[in-house]
């Protein structure tokens, strides 16, 4: 990964010859304080943590060299960050850490984007490959990603990635690496139908580390989403979404298993009110560890509950019912966006009929130019899985 910058630059002086450089900084800083109360650990964490990526981004007609550094300091660490061992805290997955972020060499041109090098993959709405950007840390990989195509008519995107690059830093190891090497790959092939964007999609998950569950995570997912947005009149519209997909065991995963995801919402919005429902549901094979849909490559934090009591699905899998109020107005006196919402979770297992438990998530936040203030809340409330859990964030995000 070292050769990335440097070869970037040698295209791009080549390409210069023809058109001029434009040079885009990159900035992107965040400070956040969590706050956790769980009910099975005596003493609450407290999390002051501020991170900033910097970096440079380079174009010279169809192509693009882009390097950025990720740097998280922990100013308050009254937490089990996973790495660190305060193991009589809860956990906040936010480590310490400072590491090259992204260095990717891109071209594009004639419906044709090639990217290559170590980069953020935000596939579909992230439920199997994400970037995890609501922790400090966020996820990359090392890929060479293909996509072709426009995405409102038809479209392609395959990408092969050799290395993920977790969000538990340079002081990772163990269940908790920096980085897990694999073969993964990813597909997806789309086109636009009048019922809406219709998706075939391919996850081939390779989780080529021993320590980290012992190969349990390696699985591969087929499946299909549909997704719409339509607007009905002046501040009036709707929105779905339906996914199916079956995962299985892959490569040197020792279980042998197959199960069922599943996911259906509706949304409607009219002005500044916006209403959704949904269902997700993670199935179970036969309720042994690690044989219901696992996805360890998500963005989770978006996923089941800000309490993150789910980002290892339970053995009897999970259904989750979810509804969501929110609130928003643009352009409200020097302000560029306020912005209320309330989510309400009742958690199911897939097998046996099990109530795990119910969650209540808040968010409240305001923007202006390049700032951005925000404050959130999760109640979780166990009755057959984990425990009480109560967290808080106050943060503030800045971005160029």
């Amino acid at each position: 990964m070292k050769k990335w910058p440097l070869a970037a630059v040698a295209l791009l002086s080549s390409a210069a010859s023809a058109q001029d450089i434009q040079l885009k900084p990159l900035i992107d800083a965040r400070l956040r304080f969590e706050d956790v109360d769980q009910a099975d650990i005596p003493r609450d964490a407290e999390a002051l943590t501020a991170r900033v990526r910097a970096g440079l981004a380079a174009e010279s007609g169809p192509f693009q060299a882009l390097v950025e550094s990720e740097a998280t300091l922990a100013i308050v660490e009254r937490y089990n960050n996973g790495t660190n061992g305060r193991t009589g805290f809860p956990l906040v997955a936010d480590p310490q850490n400072i590491e090259l972020n992204r260095a990717q060499l891109r071209y594009a041109a004639h419906g044709v984007t090639v990217t290559a090098g170590r980069q953020v993959v935000e596939l579909a709405d992230q439920r199997f490959v994400g970037s995890s950007s609501f922790r400090q840390n966020q996820q990359t990989y090392d890929a060479a990603r293909f996509q072709w195509g426009d995405p409102k008519r038809i479209f392609a995107d395959v990408t092969y990635a050799w290395s993920d690059r977790s969000i538990n830093g340079i002081n990772g190891s163990g269940a908790r690496p920096q980085s897990i090497g694999g073969n993964n790959v990813f597909a997806l092939a789309g086109l636009h139908s009048p019922i809406g964007t219709l998706t075939g999609f391919a996850y081939l998950v390779d989780q080529d580390d021993a320590a980290v569950q012992g190969f349990q995570l390696e699985s591969q997912t087929y499946g299909v989403r549909l997704v719409d947005t339509r607007q009905l009149g002046h501040g009036i519209g709707i929105a779905y979404a339906a996914s199916y997909a079956r995962q299985s065991d892959w490569h040197r995963n020792p279980n042998h298993y197959a199960a069922s995801y599943w996911l259906l919402e509706g949304s409607g919005t009219a002005g500044p009110v916006t209403a959704t429902v949904g269902q997700e549901v993670l199935g179970a094979d036969d309720g042994r560890a690690l044989t219901s849909v696992q996805t360890p490559l998500a963005s989770l934090f978006k996923f089941q509950g800000w309490a993150d009591k789910f980002t290892t699905t339970p053995a009897n899998g999970i259904r989750d019912l979810y509804a969501t109020g929110a609130l928003g107005w643009k352009k409200v006196g020097p302000l560029d966006a306020i912005g209320l919402s309330t989510t309400y979770h009742r958690f199911r297992s897939d097998r046996l009929d099990q109530h795990y438990g119910d969650e209540w998530d808040v968010l409240a936040s305001i923007k202006r130019g390049h700032t951005a203030l925000s404050a959130r809340y999760a109640r979780y409330r166990a009755e057959a899985f984990a425990t009480d859990t109560d967290k808080m964030w106050l943060e503030a995000d800045w971005v160029l």
